[in-house]
């Protein structure tokens, strides 16, 4: 696989972590991690990732608005968006703003490993 950046957009630490994880044992990860959306917003805007994992519910601003601002931003709206969340009911709105894939927690590493691949466009 090529070297990719992935900007992880959660407000657990534990949860920021596990997706970390699974995302270093693919080659080439970096991971930047933000805690929040309005973290995470300020943190694509600076530099090029080439795929962002966001939670929905988060204080400050939420994974929707973040996703919302991407991919109206004007600045590399393309970027493959995965949106993570406990509420399956969620993807409807996700989708409809433009998130890229969906996985509901609690998610397994391989999952989130497979999912960045295929976003990346990497065999499985």
């Amino acid at each position: 696989m090529k070297p990719f950046r992935a900007l992880v957009v959660d407000d657990s630490p534990s949860m920021r972590r596990s997706l970390v994880t699974a995302l270093t044992q693919l080659e080439g990860a970096r991971c930047v991690e933000a805690a929040d959306g309005l973290d995470g917003l300020r943190k694509f805007n600076a530099e090029p990732y080439d795929v962002v994992l966001t939670d929905i519910n988060m204080p400050i601003m939420d994974g929707l608005k973040l996703l919302g601002h991407i991919r109206q931003g004007g600045v590399r709206t393309d970027t493959p968006v995965l949106v993570i969340t406990t509420e399956a009911s969620d993807e409807e709105r996700a989708t409809a703003l433009g998130a890229t894939a969906f996985l509901t927690k609690p998610i397994r590493a391989k999952a989130v490993q497979d999912v960045v691949k295929g976003l990346l466009g990497a065999p499985p």
